[in-house]
């Protein structure tokens, strides 16, 4: 009779927690879809902005000059409207952390508007900054509109940057790790995974509804896997780290100067915007505005097509142009900076240009934004999975290298990397 009741309680509790389940799995479907739907919408649109902001400034170079003009107006408007939308993707990590933080609405439209300006003029910026925030923001706007609380707030914040980088480059599974692991250096959020999972595919999808299509990259024919191959893959991921740690500082070096020189945020802007324009033409630095695709695309063809040092001018133009407060994301001049830099190493490391642009693509992010994981699944939907040894070594063993700064500075550091001691 005992074990008759004790079998029927069993029974019981697991229906409860199967009932359970199938709730929180129909709640997140609906509620990752939503804030996917809503981020997909938002990076079509941006997108497509960016391209004919791209298409504009290439077809009249005159619009360089107007690069301090542009700074100035965008740092003038955050400062005179923007409110704590000044803070960026960090304001989002912040209200994930503390759950006090409201996102507000106006963080979409001057993120886009900002961001657009910048690439029409020539700043040296990047696309996921904007998508995470306007993700960010449009998730805040879900919450409100649901009346969610304080801990699927944070699960919806999640969601929208997942869904925001996830659609923003065609990488839906990267976009749901990369949602999950970059709170926290050694801590992943493993109960938003699925909702990210939702949000970032459903993201992806309605983005190409919209009809906006990805680059493809081709790392070609990947070499056997052998100690020596994996030792040449592992020492250009140190220079991949090393290459993320400079340009942190870089970045970071560029905004202290600039506001000890230059103390009101315009006038950093224009001024840092005149020093652009002036590199730009001593350099011919062409190659190094706005998102640099034609460089990208250029770094996955044989050995010496592109210039040894392309990958320090972009960081260079990419640190003044972020650190002097112009709008837009790190990720895609990392991605220009890795691969640029990838390519450079390929004749001292004897291993085929292709492959090491893929790995320096992949590793120079890994590195700068703490988030080895992502960046590993982020090769694999980029590259396929020939080359997974090699993209877990580049991915990896930069992030070791690259030290404790991070392109987020409101990332959390629960433990050192060598995972020896816990941070105080």
């Amino acid at each position: 009779m005992r074990e008759a009741t004790g079998l029927k309680k069993r029974l019981a509790e697991a229906g409860k927690g199967a009932g359970g389940m199938a709730a929180f799995l129909l709640k997140w479907l609906a509620l990752g879809s939503l804030v996917g739907a809503l981020a997909g919408t938002a990076s079509a649109l941006f997108l497509w902005s960016l391209e004919l902001a791209t298409e504009t400034r290439l077809e009249h170079s005159w619009l360089l000059f107007l690069l301090p003009a542009a700074g100035f107006f965008v740092s003038w408007i955050y400062r005179q409207y923007g409110g704590t939308a000044i803070r960026g993707s960090n304001l989002i990590l912040e209200s994930i952390h503390e759950g006090r933080e409201r996102i507000p609405l106006r963080m979409a439209p001057l993120v886009l508007g900002g961001t657009v300006l910048t690439h029409l003029t020539g700043g040296s910026a990047g696309r996921e900054g904007t998508a995470v925030q306007m993700g960010g923001s449009l998730a805040w706007l879900a919450g409100t509109l649901v009346r969610s609380g304080a801990a699927d707030r944070r699960i919806l914040l999640l969601c929208g940057m997942a869904g925001g980088f996830g659609s923003v480059f065609g990488t839906p599974l990267a976009g749901a790790v990369f949602g999950v692991e970059v709170l926290a250096i050694g801590m992943l959020r493993h109960g938003a995974l699925y909702p990210c999972l939702v949000a970032a595919l459903v993201g992806d999808a309605v983005t190409r509804a919209w009809g906006i299509g990805h680059a493809a990259y081709r790392i070609g024919e990947v070499p056997a896997e052998s100690f020596g191959t994996l030792a040449a893959v592992a020492i250009a991921a140190v220079a991949f780290g090393l290459a993320a740690r400079l340009f942190i500082a870089a970045v970071h070096g560029v905004r202290r100067l600039a506001t000890r020189l230059v103390a009101p945020a315009p006038g950093r802007a224009a001024a840092c915007g005149a020093v652009i324009v002036l590199l730009a033409l001593l350099v011919g630095g062409g190659d190094y505005l706005g998102l640099s695709l034609p460089l990208l695309q250029d770094s996955f063809a044989p050995a010496g097509t592109v210039e040894p040092f392309a990958w320090l001018w972009k960081l260079v133009f990419t640190a003044l142009t972020l650190g002097a407060g112009f709008q837009g994301g790190e990720v895609t001049p990392l991605f220009v900076i890795g691969s640029t830099l990838g390519h450079a190493l390929a004749p001292l490391l004897q291993l085929p240009a292709p492959l090491l642009a893929g790995l320096g693509l992949v590793g120079v992010f890994s590195a700068a934004a703490n988030t080895p994981l992502a960046c590993f699944v982020l090769g694999l939907e980029l590259f396929g999975a020939d080359a997974a040894a090699y993209l877990l070594v580049a991915s990896v063993i930069a992030y070791l290298c690259s030290g404790s700064a991070s392109i987020y500075s409101s990332q959390r550091r629960t433990i050192r990397k060598d995972g020896r001691e816990p941070v105080g």
